[in-house]
């Protein structure tokens, strides 16, 4: 925690888990589910809001103070924060938004709560997503918003409980955290009737990179699997992830966004930033997300993306979820390798996962093994916690059948 805290707002049941702070006030949110008194010490955050604002002094205000510490997912390390300056994303006040997203990553921050409190919007906040409870609320409380992470989608996509609520009152779903891949935003749209569904793109370094248009006050048709154009007052190019040289449309490699929206001390010298995901930009100025660049599997030369893979796995009926990662070969030097999660009471087996992928794509991205799993480790923005996939390869701990 940074050293130069002085507010920590919380609910009353966390209280035991912040030690060893000195000079820190501490604000309770109390809800109709909090049995928990406030702690000796603790402030009550209705007891702030029955406060006179206008007893208080008027703090200097810089456009260039650091007004939000958002932190990292940690998908490849720990949790990093990141200083960053006013963010700037607009909703109306008649919206309803259901947040059930960790409020601690800049996608809820941004795309929710401060543009959320901007436009006086309302917000349906959820402690996790539980699948039937956030379809129960769409229906009671007629959610119009509705930002999600691929694995929700997948969640609505292979649910047949979805016919049993009215989820005709979202009209914007919204997905970021990780690439929803064209057959599965396809695949959702018959879910949500009425809701456009478009893409963003980001980094907690970089804020709002790309947004869809269909989102616009003057909404565009957009394709399926783009996460939008650059945003206002940024630039973006697309360079060889070897030699750095920029590259035209239509050819892949590495993301680079240029602008102010980037939080302080992550520009490099020519103040352009490096994302570390692979894409490209197509002849409409959309912006296509292969894969994160430390996820490409070396397959002989050969860059194999695991978000293409995973894609065509879950579009097999008898396969919940799936993951893919690199397992070290002496020849090759990396093969993909499939975790899968069967549908409830499927008898699928690997020669069928396998070969429902390989006949549909090259010979270099093939499948070459596939371990039956629970669950795949995800982290709270919904990215595949591939680490820990790896480490179980590593381990041996992998099961075939």
């Amino acid at each position: 925690m940074s050293p130069h805290v002085m507010m920590i707002i919380t609910k009353p049941c966390y209280v035991d888990k912040l030690t060893n702070l000195q000079n820190v006030l501490i604000v309770c949110v109390e809800d109709g589910d909090d049995a928990v008194s406030l702690v000796n010490g603790c402030v009550s955050f209705t007891e702030l809001t029955q406060a006179d604002e206008t007893e208080l002094p008027k703090p200097e205000i810089s456009p260039d103070d650091t007004v939000a510490i958002p932190y990292s997912s940690g998908t490849t390390g720990l949790p990093k924060k990141v200083d960053g300056e006013n963010p700037n994303l607009n909703l109306t006040g008649d919206d309803v938004i259901l947040c059930f997203l960790p409020m601690f990553h800049t996608y809820a921050l941004n795309s929710l709560i401060l543009p959320a409190i901007r436009a006086g919007a309302a917000v349906l906040i959820v402690p996790r997503f539980e699948l039937n409870l956030v379809m129960e609320l769409i229906q009671r409380f007629k959610v119009t918003v509705v930002p999600v992470a691929p694995p929700v989608v997948l969640a609505f996509v292979k649910s047949p409980e979805t016919e049993r609520y009215d989820l005709s009152s979202v009209r914007i779903m919204i997905s970021a955290a990780v690439t929803l891949r064209k057959e599965l935003e396809d695949a959702v749209r018959l879910k949500f009737p009425n809701a456009i569904l478009g893409q963003a793109y980001g980094m907690t370094e970089s804020r709002m990179v790309a947004q869809s248009l269909s989102f616009a006050r003057n909404p565009f048709r957009t394709k399926s699997g783009a996460c939008g154009t650059v945003i206002r007052n940024a630039e973006i190019k697309v360079v060889d992830t070897i030699t750095g040289v920029s590259l035209p449309c239509n050819k892949s490699g590495e993301i680079c966004i240029r602008g102010d929206q980037l939080m302080k001390g992550k520009t490099l010298n020519d103040h352009d930033m490096f994302l570390f995901y692979i894409g490209f930009v197509d002849d409409d100025d959309e912006i296509f997300i292969v894969d994160r660049l430390k996820e490409l599997i070396k397959f002989k030369g050969y860059q194999v993306a695991p978000a293409e893979l995973e894609a065509l796995l879950i579009s097999h009926p008898f396969i919940e979820d799936a993951a893919v990662v690199a397992m070290k070969d002496e020849v090759a030097g990396e093969i993909p390798v499939a975790f899968v999660v069967r549908s409830e009471g499927s008898q699928l087996t690997e020669d069928d996962a396998k070969s429902h992928v390989n006949k549909q794509v090259i010979h270099y991205k093939r499948i070459m093994m596939v371990f039956f799993t629970d669950f795949i480790p995800k982290s709270p923005s919904g990215k595949i916690l591939r680490e820990d996939l790896r480490a179980r390869l590593a381990n041996g701990l992998m099961n075939h059948n």
